[in-house]
């Protein structure tokens, strides 16, 4: 290859970052984004929410120094992954059941972890409001359970 700042790679050979004047790096640039579709971005997107959430409940190996598991990190990672999986499965085909088992599994572990989420709100309802200081009881639970794939 070439040293030359302006000689062309070989086919197939990604240029030199370093030896692209700004204008050949835009132009690069804008060709990998043109390559690049948004089904991509979010299945992308999905598996790792899915890997990133077994990591926080545990489920991925050896847990490193001092990690401890983050519950509602995983549960935003469940709700964040329901919420593309209809998105993403037409594009998947039949790969979408390995999605739907990881995410199967973290719902599972999530439920077994004894973690609490947060109720939704009713349509209508006003947001709760902020407790005072003072209360006695200023985390009262609400009683409704999340059920994994609800």
């Amino acid at each position: 290859m070439s040293t030359d700042p302006g000689a062309t790679p070989p086919e197939g050979e990604m240029p030199n970052p370093d030896d692209l004047t700004d204008e050949e790096l835009r132009a690069a640039y804008e060709a990998e984004l043109a390559k690049i579709r948004v089904d991509d971005v979010l299945i992308q997107t999905v598996v790792s929410l899915l890997n990133l959430a077994a990591r926080r409940a545990g489920l991925a190996g050896e847990p490193e120094l001092g990690e401890e598991p983050d519950f509602e990190q995983v549960r935003l990672a469940i709700e964040a992954t329901r919420a593309l999986l209809p998105l993403v499965e037409p594009t998947l085909g039949p790969d979408a059941k390995q999605v739907r088992d990881a995410l199967s599994q973290l719902q599972l572990a999530y439920a077994r972890s004894g973690a609490a989420p947060p109720a939704a709100p009713a349509a209508g309802d006003a947001p709760p409001a902020a407790p005072k200081p003072g209360d006695s009881d200023s985390a009262v639970s609400t009683g409704r359970l999340w059920v994994p794939g609800s």
